[in-house]
């Protein structure tokens, strides 16, 4: 065979059996989709207001297991969290339950998560950064769950709250990266030589894009945080008409970012086909795309519903999950 023609498989290590790489892969995949769903009720506590139901961390309200009513806290119970910096605690057993189902979920994906990186160990002579990278996703979510105890600490700081989500992104991304690693041979078996040659640079053009519009959307949320702490709850109607003006940069730019990635499907699905797994990827990602442009909408000309809120920001995520796969996939294939 013509040299020019060959495709470069990466050889499987014989002492990787496919049932040991196929249970890593299945681990890992439930893995991801659980710190999504992570994400998602964050992101509903987050906007629900019920992110200082339990005032206190590792414990709620100083009880391994929350109380179910007020009458089971000391009588001067406001008394003693005002000494520790929140004066404004007021026991509500739904807020309260909403946090800690939130806390025990956190403690679920922590274990999927070391799971995974006992799994990864045997895939190690298939690919050395499997286990890293497992590895390393689950230092950071001891990490994280300091982060958490730091976000309660200073009384829900917006700025805490965006590291506490960027550090979520950043374990998505590693865990993401895992999961290609085992599964490379994908693109090994569908080469891009034909691939567009302006494809490249209008990849880094969506990934900039992405990046600026996920920037300004933890400035609008910081905000959000803020105004909603100003009016209150019952004014939630009126939280657009304070919003400056990155609110407006942030609503228009949405339109730019849905055209680079429609213009990446365009140049995939005209070079390399439709069933080529990069232009699969780009589809369901422009579909995502779509869809956090539509609760974005919904939140700025419907007056804000709360379940809009996690909806968008779960949009996002994605959206940074899948740009990161067909860049790595690109990457992948580029060497193959």
């Amino acid at each position: 065979m013509n040299q020019s023609f060959r495709v470069n498989r990466p050889a499987m290590n014989p002492t990787i059996s496919d049932s040991a790489l196929r249970n890593y892969r299945r681990v890992a995949l439930i893995t991801i989709a659980a710190v999504y769903f992570l994400i998602l009720v964050g992101a509903t506590v987050r906007a629900s207001g019920a992110g200082m139901g339990c005032p206190d961390w590792p414990t709620c309200f100083g009880r391994w297991i929350p109380p179910v009513s007020e009458a089971q806290l000391p009588a001067d119970y406001q008394e003693i969290y005002a000494d520790l910096g929140y004066a404004e605690t007021r026991f509500n057993v739904v807020k309260t339950w909403t946090e800690y189902l939130n806390r025990l979920i956190g403690v679920v994906i922590g274990l999927l998560i070391l799971l995974t990186a006992l799994y990864s160990w045997s895939c190690r002579g298939y690919d050395r950064w499997i286990p890293l990278s497992s590895a390393a996703a689950f230092v950071m979510v001891a990490i994280q769950g300091w982060l958490g105890a730091r976000v309660v600490g200073s009384n829900l700081q917006p700025g805490m709250i965006t590291i506490h989500m960027l550090m979520a992104l950043a374990i998505v991304g590693v865990l993401l990266f895992a999961f290609f690693r085992s599964n490379r041979e994908i693109m090994a078996r569908q080469p891009i030589e034909g691939i567009d040659s302006r494809f490249a640079v209008w990849l880094y053009v969506a990934l900039g894009c992405t990046v600026l519009q996920v920037t300004l959307g933890t400035q609008v949320r910081e905000m959000t945080d803020f105004i909603s702490r100003l009016q209150g709850e019952e004014m939630r109607s009126s939280w657009i008409q304070a919003m400056p003006w990155f609110f407006y940069v942030h609503r228009s730019f949405s339109a730019l970012v849905l055209l680079a990635n429609g213009w990446l499907l365009y140049l995939l699905a005209r070079s390399l086909g439709w069933e080529h797994v990069l232009t699969r990827l780009t589809t369901v990602m422009l579909a995502i795309v779509a869809a956090a442009i539509l609760s974005g909408a919904t939140l700025g000309h419907l007056g804000m519903p709360a379940l809009a809120q996690p909806a968008h920001l779960l949009a996002a995520s994605l959206l940074f999950g899948l740009q990161f796969l067909i860049w790595m996939g690109y990457r992948q294939g580029r060497r193959s």
